[in-house]
């Protein structure tokens, strides 16, 4: 599949409807993701620092919502350790279908599992890394903790979990924080237009959680080291260490 420009809001639209992960996001999935969230590359790029401090011989690594895979690949390029391979987790059959694209084009010998399913319904068993870059925002609030319980359970003593979030502030540092969002957005090409009907088409989908809501959630799943060590406007990511 050719990747296009993300064009899905540019025209008004008679009716909203909530954002899905659909054929048509998927075909300009790259493209939307870097000109709508700050700092995405630079986190993605960090990941073989985490990959070299915490990942073991003989484990797994979980890319959990992997969309296209971007972050698999990544962790793909630098996994030395031996016998570990990596799981990689979408619910939406057109994303999955073109991650296994670009995964048999990779050229890397890790090995990969790619799974269309709930990540809530996954069996996570012998990890040393979890990555979940914005996918718990898109999960029901109510299955948030019991996700992370069952992640901090397959998770090998001193593996970690690489949480990244959209973040809600207090007033006025979310109005702030969300001008320079859209500023950001803005000086990527984005219209007025486009940014207010996307913001219409994921209220009620993106569910976003205060920094201190997702502190507490990961200490009563049972993670007591708990560090952010990545932040971008209001766009942030933590590691959990168990």
């Amino acid at each position: 599949m050719t990747q296009s420009s993300d064009q899905i809001y540019s025209q008004p639209l008679e009716a909203i409807t909530g954002f899905v992960f659909d054929q048509n996001v998927v075909r300009v999935f790259r493209d939307m993701i870097s000109r709508s969230v700050p700092g995405y590359a630079t986190l993605v790029s960090m990941l073989p620092v985490l990959v070299q401090e915490y990942v073991r011989d003989n484990s797994r690594c979980y890319d959990l919502g992997c969309s296209l895979g971007a972050a698999t690949l990544v962790l793909r390029h630098s996994i030395t350790q031996t016998n570990t391979g990596i799981v990689a987790v979408d619910n939406s059959p057109a994303m999955i279908a073109q991650c296994k694209q670009y995964i048999d084009q990779d050229k890397s010998r890790v090995p990969v599992e790619l799974h269309c399913a709930d990540i809530c319904q996954l069996d996570i068993s012998n990890a040393s890394m979890v990555v979940m870059n914005f996918t718990l925002q898109f999960i029901s609030p109510g299955k948030r903790l019991e996700l992370l319980q069952k992640i901090y359970a397959g998770l090998n003593p001193g593996g970690v979990l690489v949480l990244s979030e959209k973040l809600l502030f207090a007033e006025p540092q979310q109005t702030r924080l969300t001008q320079l969002h859209h500023t950001f957005k803005k000086l990527n090409g984005y219209s007025e237009l486009e940014i207010s009907q996307k913001r219409s088409a994921l209220e009620n989908v993106l569910i976003a959680d205060t920094l201190e809501q997702h502190q507490l959630r990961l200490q009563q799943a049972g993670f007591r080291n708990i560090l952010p060590w990545f932040q971008c406007f209001n766009f942030s990511s933590l590691l959990a260490v168990k």
